[in-house]
């Protein structure tokens, strides 16, 4: 990963970097709040740079609520 400081503007060729970092690790498997502790950088600042970058964003995941299943 870039060894960005933390808090300085990442723009040009350093984002474009970043952003092909971020997007093989996330999908390799790594999650948003992984590669935000990662880089130092916030969620909404990789969620955005993911989403910029084209990357199909996974659900939130967790139980969801079906329908009810027939119980004989």
């Amino acid at each position: 990963m870039a060894d960005i400081a933390k808090g300085r503007r990442i723009t040009g060729v350093d984002r474009d970097k970043l952003a092909g970092d971020l997007k093989k690790k996330y999908e390799s498997g790594a999650s948003i709040r992984e590669l935000a502790a990662e880089t130092g950088r916030s969620y909404g600042f990789v969620h955005r740079v993911l989403s910029e970058s084209g990357v199909t964003l996974r659900g939130r995941g967790g139980a969801t609520r079906g329908k009810a299943k027939d119980k004989k």
